[in-house]
């Protein structure tokens, strides 16, 4: 092995013998143990970036790992293809919004490959391709045949210029992201899979997750929000004739309420804007705002009064106000809140703005007169100023007011959830049509799976704000399937999510004629290893975990749960570099463009207006800092296995991983470390190394349980001692054992590197089909050990025993350490404190 390591050409060599021989190829008629790792597939914005590597990285090691200890492994790639990145395109670029995304995945994939990853590219899909959405479409028939999907008004956010929903983060102070024109809310007719009716089975069911992050099943836990409370009415006061429905979590402060507050499309605000132009006017500022309970809390807080009040439960002499207030939605609970300032931060700030009162109801010990100034009081405490629950702690009092309630007939206990259905109408082109056809006479029908796919027209334009499938001539008009009468499709397209919802269940069966075949996907799933981003932990994990518990119930799977690990990854960041325009715009400059301009010395040149380079804070590569490195500029360099290690090696793969010159370079200076030691195999070499062996074999051990728990950094430095001990030990039989072990150990994390070195080594056939490293469980207990010698409890020397050593022969062999005789000089200690296999301490 004289020839310097050449990277590009092994990278190429290797990837190009993997494919022919398709060595990553899963079988599924196997009869080895399985294991399905899988990471989130990307969306083709048209190249792979840094964040990429680092996330299929650690999924390609594993899977690497598991291959070689005997596992049958489905590794599969695919692409989350719809969406609206497509169609803006289409608009920009006046291309078609197919033609962009085949083209991106296309490049795309050769990038990856670039890099080696041990994928089953045989199972490769695309969410856009009718023979994946087509199955898609047959799955939602299912579930509207099986009664978990509907169709209901609902507010959405209105862009009038470009005539679409828009998506909450579409939506940017309150206007629409791309035309600029003011948001409104209006009811639109949209389609909804019955989420809710798994919300107790989705909550229960992250208690058997124990291989989930804990702060992903808290987020999800806290996003359905299973609540216990209180719903009841107010009573209307004349010449007001119309009780008021409302839901309490908390009815233990039911004496602090001190207003009513209504959505703006309440039946009553609707009644009240009938004679009032003021009301009207403010149920019109209202539809501006944002649809969503997590906008609402950010905005300001806005009533309308009345003029009506009802009456308190508990006294009939008191009355509240009612107000119609921009907070509430009339999708969540019963559109109506009781008001009740001192415990709630939003109806206190409320209250301020329109000085209604604030009474604590709630206070810790000590704080009873304490009143409530800025900041509501959310805390635990007993009740004050509440009648005949004074006294009682918050859970015993809630338990009061509702028994209270059910036995008088005005309310009754009620559990709910903050999750809502979830509501997939999206009014765009690029994504899965929705196979509905709506004829006058029958109403809503399905299309018949035979019928199916919908394909999408491909002559559509984007000339016209709007959706192109609700102006095309001839694909939406069709004929009833039912009565055979002129009728029209669904023009709404399936929210992305619901692309993403399965498709880890099509990668495990493929059939032409269903959507998987189920004894198939059984032997697979669930997944055992899912890698992905945090940003994923509420919405694609929580419907996947919706649309698995949908399949188990309507009897086509036999598991609830699609996961049963997850790990999320954290980012790889970098330096941000800008300089301030003339017009006082911020100007962002790739790391390229700021490495070029520094080579040039022209970065801290001051351009008459322009301010001096500013090299920023590390922070997350986004396209729109110009932060990111491309994969590709580096793996020219370095090569596939220089990135690969250092996207492993620096920092615990759950954090982020600031990206340096350095970091890669160091890399690359390791890689050739090890191409060089691969190469001093001797032949006739003989001999044992009992300290290398024993060296050896805890590292094969330690790597496989690193590697396991998905602790990359902890296994790279097991390499690396085991490396520099191999270094430093003399020829032998051991050492040419640890070097070919080593090649092994590195070939899930630097797989074109350990093939050409098992080559060389004259081994038969593959690393990659190899088997990973026998342990011998004895060289795994350690038979001797280190010694500390103190001199007054300082340490000055080590001695190395055989474990067991007797006290008298620790003695002998500490006062002989060199550096301990240069303190005695001579001395007699006057007391040796002696802890078996640990310590020997002089006392002089």
């Amino acid at each position: 092995m004289q020839r310097r390591f050449n990277p590009l050409e092994a990278d190429a060599r290797w990837q190009a013998i993997w494919d022919e021989k398709q060595s990553f190829k899963a079988d599924d008629m196997s009869d080895k143990p399985r294991s399905y790792v899988l990471e989130m597939f990307p969306y083709p914005s048209g190249r792979i970036h840094i964040g990429h590597v680092r996330n299929y990285s650690m999924g390609d090691v594993l899977a690497r790992f598991r291959r070689m200890t005997g596992h049958e492994v489905l590794h599969p790639m695919g692409w989350d293809a719809f969406g609206m990145p497509a169609e803006n395109a289409a608009m920009e670029k006046k291309v078609h919004p197919g033609k962009w995304t085949y083209e991106n995945i296309a490049n795309m994939k050769a990038q990856l490959k670039k890099l080696g990853f041990a994928l089953d590219w045989s199972r490769e899909l695309a969410t856009c391709h009718p023979d994946y959405y087509g199955h898609e479409q047959a799955l939602f028939l299912d579930m509207l045949e099986a009664g978990l999907v509907y169709r209901k008004e609902s507010a959405v956010n209105w862009d009038p210029v470009d005539m679409t929903v828009l998506a909450n983060e579409q939506v940017i102070d309150g206007k629409g992201w791309r035309s600029g024109a003011t948001v409104e809310k209006r009811k639109l007719s949209q389609w909804f899979l019955k989420i809710t009716q798994f919300a107790d089975d989705l909550l229960e069911g992250l208690k058997s997750l124990d291989q989930w992050p804990e702060k992903v099943r808290t987020m999800q836990e806290n996003w359905i929000g299973k609540s216990v409370g209180l719903q009841f009415h107010f009573k209307p006061v004349a010449p007001f004739d119309q009780a008021i429905e409302v839901y309490s979590t908390r009815p233990d402060t039911i004496f602090g309420a001190s207003f009513v507050a209504i959505a703006a499309d309440h039946p009553v605000a609707q009644q009240v804007a009938a004679a009032n132009p003021d009301a009207q006017a403010f149920i019109d500022l209202c539809k501006a705002g944002g649809t969503t309970a997590a906008e609402l809390e950010t905005a300001e807080k806005l009533g309308f009064d009345t003029g009506l009040t009802v009456t308190h439960p508990f006294d009939p002499d008191w009355q509240l106000p009612v107000f119609i207030a921009n907070f509430v939605l009339m999708d969540y609970g019963t559109g109506a809140v009781m008001g009740v300032p001192a415990h709630d931060q939003r109806d206190l700030d409320f209250a301020r703005k329109y000085m209604l009162p604030v009474e604590r109801v709630v206070a810790a010990e000590g704080d009873e007169a304490k009143p409530i100034h800025n900041e509501a009081y959310v805390g635990p405490g007993r009740l004050v100023n509440s009648r005949f629950l004074d006294g009682m702690a918050v859970e015993e009092a809630k338990a009061a007011v509702i028994a209270r309630a059910q036995s008088e007939g005005w309310g009754a206990g009620k559990t709910v959830f903050r999750l809502r259905d979830w509501g997939v109408s999206r009014q765009r082109y690029w994504g899965t049509p929705i196979p509905v056809i709506h004829c006058e006479g029958c109403g809503a029908v399905p299309v018949p799976k035979a019928q199916l796919p919908v394909v999408l027209p491909d002559d559509v334009t984007f000339d016209i704000p709007g959706n192109p499938l609700d102006r095309h001539p001839t694909w939406k008009h069709v004929n009833c399937p039912s009565c055979g009468k002129a009728a029209v499709r669904e023009t709404d397209t399936l929210d992305t999510f619901a692309d993403s919802s399965w498709y880890f269940i099509r990668f495990a069966s493929q059939p032409k004629d269903k959507p998987f075949d189920r004894e198939t996907v059984e032997k697979w799933l669930p997944v055992g290893q899912y890698i992905g981003g945090v940003e994923h932990a509420i919405l694609h994990l929580l419907y996947a975990r919706f649309w698995t518990r949908a399949l188990q119930h309507m009897g086509q799977l036999g598991f609830a749960e699609p996961f049963t690990g997850l790990f999320t990854q954290g980012m790889v960041t970098h330096e941000t570099y800008s300089r301030t325009s003339p017009d006082g715009k911020k100007i962002w400059y790739s790391p390229e463009e700021y490495r070029e301009m520094t080579l040039a010395g022209t970065f801290a040149e001051v351009t008459p207006g322009w301010s001096v380079m500013e090299v920023g804070r590390v922070e997350k590569m986004s396209k729109s800092k110009k932060n990111v490195v491309d994969p590709d500029d580096i793996i020219a360099q370095y090569g596939a296995d220089a990135v690969r290690w250092f996207m492993l090696s620096d920092s615990p793969p759950e954090r982020d991983l600031p990206w340096t010159e350095s970091g890669i370079e160091g890399s690359w200076r390791f890689v050739n470390r090890l191409w060089r030691l691969f190469g001093q195999i001797e032949a006739g070499a003989e001999g044992t190394d009992k300290a290398l062996d024993r060296k050896l074999h805890q590292t094969i051990d330690g790597i496989a349980r690193d590697i396991e728990a998905l602790s990359f950094n902890k296994a790279v430095a097991k390499i690396y001692e085991l490396a520099n001990a191999v270094e430093k030990a003399a020829p032998s039989a051991s050492r040419n054992a640890a070097i070919r072990a080593l090649a092994l150990l590195v070939a899930p994390m630097t797989p074109h590197l350990a093939e050409e070195a098992w080559a060389d080594m004259g081994e038969i056939g593959l690393i990659a089909d190899a088997a990973w490293p026998t342990v011998d469980p004895a060289l795994l207990v350690d038979d001797e050990v280190t010694i500390a010698c103190q001199v007054m409890g300082k340490l000055r020397d080590t001695i190395t025993v055989p474990k067991g050593t007797a006290k008298e022969e620790l003695e002998r062999l500490a006062l002989a350490a060199p550096n301990v005789m240069r303190i005695l000089d001579g001395a007699t200690p006057k007391k040796i404190i002696v802890v078996p296999d640990r310590l020997v301490n002089l006392v002089i």
